[in-house]
């Protein structure tokens, strides 16, 4: 199976090929304050499609929402969103977010720097808590492109 998601004007992500029985899921975002809701309105249901219980499913929910949220509020355009469930149904998902790069101090203030400090910082702390592990891949290939990534098991 080869998954590719792209949106008029915008340049695709690589295709990614699944292996068999993996299920993917993949979403372009808006860079913007809607972004986080956006992502988890669609994901859920797909969460549940593939059979994640209650509890999993919003721990998943909540880390798709931080990442996203990091993504428009410290990085550059284009913001996409990539779940990938394990074939043998392990409840393992991993949680990919996409974007453009950090954003440079040339680049005007986004929406979220407009929010006040206590609105701010929790985000990693939280994704740290509830997946496995994390991290960020960033590949000269990609023209810039930077993947946040977090596993995620069912307990």
């Amino acid at each position: 199976m080869t998954t590719m998601i792209s949106r008029p004007g915008q340049q695709a992500p690589a295709p990614r090929t699944a292996e068999s029985g993996e299920r993917v899921f993949g979403l372009p975002l808006e860079h913007g304050p809607l972004a986080p809701a956006t992502a988890r309105h669609a994901a859920e249901p797909v969460l549940e499609a593939w059979g994640l219980d209650e509890d999993q499913i919003y721990d998943t929910l909540l880390v798709i929402s931080e990442l996203v949220t990091n993504a428009v509020t410290h990085a550059l355009p284009p913001v996409v969103l990539h779940l990938h469930a394990a074939a043998d149904h392990s409840g393992r998902v991993q949680v990919h977010v996409t974007d453009g790069g950090p954003q440079t101090t040339a680049t005007p203030a986004n929406w979220a720097a407009t929010r006040p400090d206590d609105e701010h910082g929790r985000g990693d702390t939280i994704i740290t808590a509830l997946t496995d592990h994390t991290g960020t891949d960033a590949d000269p290939d990609t023209d810039g492109l930077i993947d946040h990534w977090a596993d995620i098991t069912a307990a």
